[in-house]
């Protein structure tokens, strides 16, 4: 049976690209401070959503991709590649 799911067992490819860019901002940005963004954008995840995306265990639809990336200032692409 086909399961949607990365070789390496994450249910996403953006989690760890996602971890890279909030935590690479200056100063630096929590879950929780990144959930609160989104929010404001207009996407309702709370932190634990965020964890579970970072570390994939959840999946990411592509509306949330098009406004993670608006909080980042870059493009869906970028957050695939």
């Amino acid at each position: 049976m086909y399961k949607n799911k990365n070789t390496d067992g994450t249910l996403n490819i953006c989690g760890k690209k996602i971890k890279t860019l909030r935590a690479s901002q200056s100063p630096k940005v929590s879950q929780r401070m990144f959930a609160d963004k989104l929010q404001l954008l207009g996407l309702d995840l709370d932190k634990n959503a965020i964890q579970r995306i970072e570390c994939g265990k959840r999946f990411v639809t592509d509306i949330e991709l098009v406004i993670i990336a608006k909080a980042f200032e870059i493009s869906v692409g970028e957050l695939l590649s």
